[in-house]
């Protein structure tokens, strides 16, 4: 069973392969309509069931998207609209849509909800998003990366902002595809120290700082995040926190000239970023989101051990 909750599930081997059969099939299509299928139609008879406890544009369109062009069809379920909503178990839930359909992707506030749909399902379940880490966005940022020219070994990624679970997920990627992480955060937005941990060990170079110009000098790519997620509390005094790390046009100076700028997006222009740089030719956030599709593609694939 090849579950997809984080990027060490499929390994770097894996993830490289992904990559690959993503540009293909993207490269494939061009200038088709977006919902026909590719030409082998790899998924043909199967469904997704997509499970959403949390909002979402790109996630949901995206595998919906997906699914079509590989020749499936996809499932949206909402917590308000199922018996998850009444109380019915995680464990339940993934027994019975185990019958029904054949994989799970998983939006959820809770990675322990994500697990436990995995001990529990016969069928492969991937992690759409949840508070631990973002996987399926990492493998789509690294082929925007690739496809702008950027080599993954060595690479020198800045991070600036909220130590979130997308970080998290880009720390992960670093130590399986071998680049280098800064991380310009306020102190106490840190991210998880073992995801820190797990880079290092992977080989892959992590500093963390509280001067954004140090996090973002002679960097390769910069990336940043909405400060303030879903739900969350105390709003005014981390704003507050992260003002110094807004990515502006300054900042963006000190990176390399050819630096790219990414953002997984909804953006709060203004916030974390500026309007010059979010519109600006370095900046490749709707690449990254078109890019979304191919990727869950190759997710998709992997799970179905067909890649």
């Amino acid at each position: 069973m090849r579950h997809f909750l984080d990027l060490s599930d499929a390994g770097g081997d894996a993830i490289a392969a992904m990559i690959n059969d993503a540009q293909d099939r993207k490269a494939a299509r061009s200038e088709w309509p977006k919902g026909r299928p590719d030409a082998d139609a790899p998924l043909g008879g199967h469904v997704l069931g997509m499970i959403f406890e949390k909002n979402s544009t790109r996630t949901r369109v995206s595998f919906d998207i997906a699914m079509r062009q590989l020749g499936g069809t996809a499932l949206i379920l909402d917590s308000g609209t199922t018996q998850l909503g009444r109380g019915e178990s995680i464990a339940d839930t993934a027994r019975v849509l185990s019958r029904m359909v054949d994989a799970i992707m998983i939006r959820t506030d809770d990675h322990a909800k994500a697990l436990e749909m995995a001990r529990h399902a016969t069928v492969p379940v991937i992690n759409g998003l949840t508070d631990r880490s973002h996987p399926c966005q990492i493998v789509a940022d690294l082929l925007t990366m690739i496809e702008h020219d950027k080599a993954l070994p060595g690479l020198e990624l800045a991070w600036l902002g909220d130590g979130n679970n997308v970080l998290h997920s880009i720390l992960e990627a670093a130590a399986l595809m071998k680049f280098n992480v800064r991380i310009g955060a306020p102190k106490g937005y840190e991210p998880e120290p073992e995801f820190v941990e797990m880079a290092r060990a992977g080989g892959a170079q992590v500093t963390l700082t509280q001067d954004a110009d140090k996090a973002v000098a002679g960097a390769d790519i910069v990336v940043t995040d909405t400060w303030v997620s879903m739900g969350q509390e105390h709003v005014h005094n981390k704003l507050a926190a992260m003002a110094p790390f807004q990515v502006s046009n300054r900042l963006m100076g000190l990176a390399k000239p050819d630096a790219k700028f990414l953002h997984c997006l909804p953006a709060h222009v203004g916030e974390e970023v500026t309007e010059d740089v979010f519109e600006s030719d370095q900046s490749v956030v709707f690449d990254e989101a078109e890019n979304r599709i191919h990727a869950q593609k190759s997710v998709l694939l992997w799970c179905f051990d067909k890649i």
